[in-house]
């Protein structure tokens, strides 16, 4: 059990995980370092047809993304990934 903002949880905290630094890579691939020393690649090609993603698509705007609160960014923060989601799923 854990107190986080005056909240209980159950289990172990985990501390947050963020992205230190992002590069696009062809075919719609993320490089990405993490806060805990890590380097992962995050295939985005699944989401280009969904939602808010699709913009991404085009590759001038893929290219663009940069980091906002540790997450990589488009399209002034309109469009972020979460980072535990980018580890989680990141190839090492």
């Amino acid at each position: 059990m854990y107190i986080q903002n005056d909240i209980v949880y159950a289990g172990n905290s985990k501390p947050a995980v963020k992205v230190i630094a992002v590069r696009p890579m062809e075919n719609y691939l993320l490089r990405l370092s993490f806060s805990t020393g890590e380097t992962k690649i995050f295939d985005c090609k699944p989401l280009l047809q969904t939602g808010v993603f699709r913009a991404l698509a085009e590759p001038s705007v893929f290219n663009t993304v940069y980091l906002e609160h540790g997450a990589p960014a488009w399209c002034s923060g309109s469009i972020d990934i979460a980072p535990e989601w980018l580890y989680e799923d990141g190839i090492t």
